[in-house]
């Protein structure tokens, strides 16, 4: 598919539709379904996180006001700032799972760290974890894992999709054989959680590989720098960081003299806020991407049309069409999809966090279904399964011109059966561990 670039009152309802934080549901026959957003406008990351739990908001305002709700079922939910900080994030969870008339539909940690703490929290509680593009892979494993998403692709199907654009840059797979390839990755559960499959496809396609981890927040990297392009002398750099890290590199591999067009960052390298403060030294500079940049979009012109220019937006409206916002779009819409399959089967109204996991379990958004809801040119059309809560949807490659980011690589088709089985690998290694007895499904991965 080619990528445009493109409350318990009425007083309530009013400030959840204004995007104000709400825990409570609206004046409704029969409440609203709520959900718990864990976002970070404060602390190192704020910059980052702003634009995301902006489009969450925006987006879940759009449904309320152009749709009703999912259903007719209004959407009601509170932000906790946890400042990207895993114990505070904890805390914001267990303050807010069991808000709303049948506790929290699900909930979106919005970082690594707080996703590995609230996994068996989640499991425990039947409070499904959506954790799109990030926290740990193996929950892809929905048999182990069954209040765990992480659609429509883990850290290990992003590092796939970077090796194997590194490998169509050089001329094919069979190229990569000696080739050097630089793994620059922040110091942390988020940047270590690939090491697995990048071990698996060196062992499979040959390649020498020397990882260069940043300790957070990642200001202090010229010596790696100096290292990479003096001493060790890469084919090319994957470059997995976030935040200010992500930019520092930039600045510092171009004063190595490490260029800019053999770089390639996972999506959370992906921003403007990555490119744009280095100038025309980003330009070149690529990134694995699983939704559309820009504001040439169905969905985000009608937030903009709907939302924004009547005064409801949840932030700075020069956000929209970014990256990070449209992510945090993404994030809301699969959500909303979610209960809105579960809706099917459990009817309109308020779902348990156990009903929304079934939802999870059989999401399967269609090309037609995604026109109809204005997705279309923003997201590809995702299926996920009891067994399967990944989806392992092709993927996409950006590349910074100096203004934008341009799709330059058109669908990566993924290494499925080597994700698969270093998934199940770890979910059954995890299983044993933990004496999980993983259910049983109808459908295969």
């Amino acid at each position: 598919m080619a990528w445009r670039a493109s409350a318990l009152a009425g007083a309530v309802l009013a400030a959840v539709l204004l995007c104000a934080p709400s825990a409570a549901a609206p004046d409704s026959p029969q409440g609203a379904q709520f959900f718990p957003h864990l976002v970070y406008r404060s602390g190192p990351y704020a910059p980052y996180g702003i634009p995301l739990a902006d489009g969450v908001a925006d987006y879940l305002t759009l449904i309320n006001r152009r749709d009703g709700g999912i259903g007719g079922v209004p959407i009601a939910w509170e932000e906790c700032d946890t400042g990207y900080n895993t114990d505070r994030g904890v805390e914001c969870y267990e303050r807010l799972k069991a808000r709303g008339p049948t506790g929290a539909a699900a909930v979106l940690p919005l970082s690594t760290g707080i996703t590995y703490a609230l996994i068996e929290r989640g499991a425990a509680d039947r409070i499904p974890v959506f954790s799109s593009g990030y926290g740990r892979a193996d929950v892809s494993d929905g048999r182990v894992f069954p209040y765990a998403v992480n659609a429509p692709a883990s850290y290990w199907t992003g590092i796939d999709a970077a090796v194997s654009h590194i490998a169509m840059e050089l001329g094919g797979p069979e190229r990569l054989r000696g080739r050097k390839i630089a793994y620059v990755y922040h110091d942390s559960a988020f940047g270590k959680e690939p090491l697995p499959m990048l071990e698996a496809l060196r062992g499979l396609l040959g390649f020498e590989m020397r990882s260069f981890p940043v300790a957070p927040p990642g200001l202090d990297q010229r010596t790696v720098w100096t290292q990479i392009a003096r001493h060790y002398r890469p084919d090319y750099v994957i470059l997995w960081g976030w935040g200010v890290q992500n930019s520092t590199a930039l600045r510092e591999a171009a004063a190595a003299g490490y260029p800019a067009d053999r770089m390639i960052g996972v999506w959370w390298a992906g921003s403007e806020l990555d490119v744009r403060p280095v100038g025309g030294t980003a330009v070149g500079y690529k990134a694995v991407a699983f939704h559309a940049a820009g504001a040439d979009l169905p969905v985000i012109r009608a937030i903009r049309e709907q939302v924004h220019a009547r005064g409801l937006g949840a932030g700075d409206p020069g956000q929209i069409g970014t990256v990070l916002y449209n992510r945090g779009v993404f994030n809301a819409a699969v959500l909303v999809e979610a209960i809105r399959t579960a809706q099917g089967k459990y009817g309109r109204k308020p779902l348990t966090g156990a009903q929304v996991a079934w939802g999870f379990d059989h999401l399967d958004l269609t090309a037609e279904q995604l026109a109809e809801r204005g997705l279309d040119g923003f997201m590809q059309p995702l299926r996920i399964t009891c067994a399967d809560h990944e989806g392992i949807a092709p993927l996409h490659v950006q590349q910074w011109d100096g203004a934008r980011w341009l799709d330059v690589s058109g669908p990566i088709e993924p290494r499925r059966a080597l994700i698969r089985k270093l998934v199940e690998e770890s979910a059954r290694r995890f299983a044993a561990e933990r004496k999980i007895e993983p259910r049983a499904c109808d459908q295969k991965p």
